[in-house]
């Protein structure tokens, strides 16, 4: 059996050959083993480290920042740096799209697809919450993806409807149109509104033409064809849409139809002109153009009929 040995007041364990530190629990005693000098050096280091990092950068948290550090370095100044080496890549690219006419853009294929990334960067931030990430649209929203146009989808269609928008105050270029609301304000009685439902329907052959389809046929002639075309057709100087097919803005149901004839709808749109900047609202109507429903040219309206009304 061995036994401790006391050197200079420390109590040395005779297994080992190390000092004690004095702590014991449950018979169980802690060496003072000293530490890997390879971890102390390591530690050392650390420590020369974090004040050489403390003095030549950002570190000491202060009132209102932080110690600016002797180098003048910040995230802040290395993101500007970027945003500006970013921004100077781009001018080239967005001051050749703004010389350039929005018709002959596609004749630079190069130059096309700069404007529609472009464009898709500004939809995802400024429009996506109103026509959906996949500009599907929603009810009182236009499915972007679509050939059905309220007011045209040719290239500079598109670039004006964006530049002035739907009904927007303070903008007199603005889109505007105007259905009346003819069950609330006793344009026609509640059967002629049912009536003209039944005759909406069958044109968009969601119902067959029975005798109240009929009866709104002639209701339809006097009082909606002037804006909607004879035969429901729709007529985009006016902004007013088809009725002959499948699509609709808020709803092609009964119900949706009877509230639309009744009380009328008059969706808003911002005007772009102020908000972005010419170039970023061209490449918007380039990239909205190339979803799938663009158009050539524009689609000239139809001529009123003879004696309608203006």
């Amino acid at each position: 059996m061995t036994h401790d040995n006391t050197h200079h007041g420390k109590v040395i364990d005779a297994a080992t050959g190390t000092a004690k530190v004095g702590h014991e629990w449950d018979g169980i005693e802690e060496l003072d083993t000293p530490l890997p000098r390879w971890w102390l050096w390591t530690f050392y280091a650390s420590i020369v480290f974090a004040l050489v990092y403390v003095v030549l950068y950002p570190a000491i948290p202060m009132l209102h920042s932080a110690s600016k550090g002797t180098l003048g370095w910040s995230s802040r100044g290395l993101l500007a740096e970027d945003m500006a080496h970013q921004k100077a890549e781009h001018k080239a690219v967005q001051d050749a799209i703004a010389a350039t006419p929005i018709t002959a853009l596609a004749a630079n294929p190069a130059l096309q697809r700069a404007a529609i990334e472009g464009g898709h960067a500004a939809f995802k931030v400024n429009c996506v919450q109103c026509h959906g990430s996949g500009a599907a649209g929603a009810k009182g929203y236009p499915n972007l993806n679509d050939d059905d146009w309220l007011w045209g989808g040719d290239l500079e269609t598109i670039q004006q409807t964006l530049v002035h928008g739907i009904r927007h105050p303070g903008d007199d270029a603005t889109r505007t149109s105007l259905m009346p609301s003819f069950g609330r304000d006793g344009i026609l009685k509640a059967s002629e509104v049912q009536d003209v439902v039944s005759h909406v329907r069958a044109l968009s052959k969601q119902e067959p033409a029975g005798a109240a389809a009929r009866r709104g046929a002639q209701i339809f002639a006097n009082n909606c064809a002037v804006c909607h075309g004879a035969a429901g057709e729709g007529n985009r100087g006016l902004g007013a849409p088809k009725l002959s097919d499948k699509i609709w803005l808020y709803g092609g149901d009964r119900a949706a139809l009877t509230e639309t004839v009744t009380n009328a709808h008059a969706g808003v749109m911002p005007a772009w002109n102020g908000r972005l900047d010419a170039v970023t609202i061209k490449m918007l109507a380039v990239y909205v153009h190339s979803l799938g429903g663009g158009e050539a040219a524009p689609v000239a309206a139809p001529a009123p009929e003879a004696g309608a009304a203006q």
